[in-house]
C-alpha cells in the first residue's frame, strides 16, 4: 500500500506533480488546491515527489 503524504503549507499548487503523474491519481481541486484522487491507482513512482519544486509531497510505501 502506498501513502500519499501532502503538506498543505508547503504547495504552492503549481500542479507539476499532476502533470507527471501517470496514472492520474493526483489532481487540484475547484480552489486549486491538490488532491489525491485516488490512492490505489498510485504505481509508486514519486515521479510527483521528485518534480515538486517545494518537497510539498512524499511517497511512502510498505
Amino acid at each position: 500500500m502506498t501513502k500519499i503524504i501532502i503538506e498543505p503549507n508547503w504547495c504552492k499548487s503549481c500542479g507539476i506533480c499532476v502533470d507527471f503523474c501517470p496514472t492520474n491519481v493526483l489532481e487540484l481541486d475547484i480552489s486549486g488546491k491538490l488532491k489525491v484522487v485516488d490512492a490505489n491507482a498510485c504505481i509508486s513512482c514519486k515521479l510527483c515527489e521528485i518534480r515538486c519544486p517545494d518537497l510539498a509531497i512524499e511517497i511512502e510505501e510498505d
